[in-house]
């Protein structure tokens, strides 16, 4: 998963007049609010995340009505995010939202809870709720800041996610198509094609159902498949599959080598699945 971006490079070099090479226990009631500040800066840019997050809850607990305060909560967040304390993440970044939803770094704040989302995903043999989460949370940060760089990486991310799933739904198909359990297998597939016609797996998707259909004798059905995965992806390895397929059953009519085409303009998957079912 990324990683997220560069956080308030200029906030940091603002807030950092002065860089030193180690972290010094001080006496907090003694120390000037930057310079508090500083310390947990330098702390997490020397990835001593204990420190750092130490330093910006003295910023929080000794100067709660600083703008530095406002910062130090935000830098909290991060850390955590770096720290890879996702949920804790996510609970102080909820916290900073909600009591500056104002904050000029507020949209970040939305960013950096998708992310901390987003970097729980596992992978396509496990539950998905984690990927469901990070959807939503990235669509939010499009929904409320939707011409900002969070907004435009978010919609990436929201492509892998969906990407993400329709390998779910592939991987549980394969494994009802392995067991003979067909009508199951068919369903997996059929969502893959309905709910996420954008992703990589569609062809595979169309090829399989081409398959099982020959297998349970609905020719009609396996032709209408087929169809629809030759507009759409003609030079690809499933549709190559696919054809052999309808070949070898004689399911190709009047012997012509080629595959009769969906009327519907080719390209529009959506609108030809629907029309073909």
């Amino acid at each position: 998963m990324n990683r997220a971006f560069p956080f308030l490079a200029l906030l940091l070099l603002a807030a950092c007049a002065s860089s030193p090479k180690a972290v010094k226990p001080v006496d907090v009631a003694a120390v000037p609010v930057q310079t508090l500040y500083n310390h947990g800066v330098d702390a997490l840019q020397a990835n001593d995340y204990t420190t750092a997050l130490a330093q910006f809850d003295q910023v929080e607990q000794n100067y709660p009505y600083s703008t530095w305060a406002v910062q130090a909560q935000l830098m909290q967040g991060y850390t955590e995010y770096k720290q890879q304390n996702f949920t804790d993440a996510i609970g102080t970044l909820d916290r900073y939202i909600q009591l500056h939803p104002a904050s000029r770094d507020t949209a970040y704040a939305y960013y950096l809870r998708a992310l901390s989302f987003y970097e729980q995903i596992s992978d396509v043999t496990r539950d998905q709720k984690a990927t469901q989460e990070a959807m939503g949370a990235l669509q939010e940060v499009i929904n409320r800041y939707p011409d900002s760089a969070y907004a435009r990486d978010a919609r990436l991310k929201i492509d892998l996610c969906r990407d993400h799933l329709a390998g779910h739904e592939m991987m549980v198909g394969r494994f009802y198509e392995r067991e003979h359990l067909y009508a199951a297998a068919i369903g997996r597939y059929q969502r893959v094609v309905e709910d996420f016609q954008t992703t990589n797996h569609v062809a595979e998707a169309l090829a399989r159902l081409t398959d099982i259909y020959l297998r349970l004798g609905l020719a009609d059905q396996a032709r209408q498949t087929a169809a629809v995965l030759g507009a759409n992806y003609p030079g690809s390895y499933w549709y190559a599959t696919a054809y052999d397929q309808l070949a070898a059953d004689r399911q190709i009519p009047n012997a012509t080598g080629k595959l009769p085409r969906p009327r519907q303009e080719p390209g529009l998957l959506g609108a030809i699945w629907h029309a073909v079912f």
